[in-house]
């Protein structure tokens, strides 16, 4: 999904994007629910419930549903935080399965203020800049069974 893409023609607020995201069918069909985006787009927390069409052969959590709870957020959070003179979109992911996922697992996203401010003295001269955030999916007893790194690509607009 690019920075210029259908969705980001829209200005969304942080309760209206959460709605849209939860009625969003492929998240809808795989169980993923929006829990949280923070107004000022610091923060969103997304959890998957365990349903019998996200789950794999052996009857843990299907290891594509677990990185597709995360894919957007990170992309998502930093276009809203960084300002629309900016394009931004993901570049390239990678998941780390740790142990299996079973009942319901969370992922707690969050882009501080010094990494937006990173971002924006590394673009100044027009260049581009891939950071990579990561985030951790937890299960109910707060224990992670996997991480996803998430590359983004940054540049000032031209």
């Amino acid at each position: 999904m690019s920075s210029q893409g259908f969705l980001s023609k829209f200005e969304w607020g942080a309760k209206s994007l959460r709605l849209f995201l939860n009625l969003w069918p492929p998240f809808r069909g795989m169980g993923v629910r929006v829990r949280e985006i923070s107004p000022d787009f610091r923060r969103a927390s997304v959890e998957l419930r365990m349903k019998l069409l996200n789950r794999n052969y052996v009857g843990s959590h299907f290891g594509g549903s677990l990185y597709a709870m995360t894919d957007p957020f990170f992309m998502i959070l930093m276009m809203k935080r960084i300002g629309p003179e900016y394009v931004v979109w993901d570049k390239a992911g990678a998941v780390r399965y740790l142990k299996p996922g079973r009942g319901t697992v969370t992922a707690h996203f969050e882009i501080p203020d010094d990494r937006v401010e990173e971002a924006r003295r590394k673009t100044a001269d027009g260049s581009k800049f891939e950071p990579v955030f990561t985030v951790a999916i937890k299960d109910a007893a707060g224990v992670t069974v996997a991480e996803v790194d998430k590359t983004l690509y940054i540049r000032k607009k031209k």
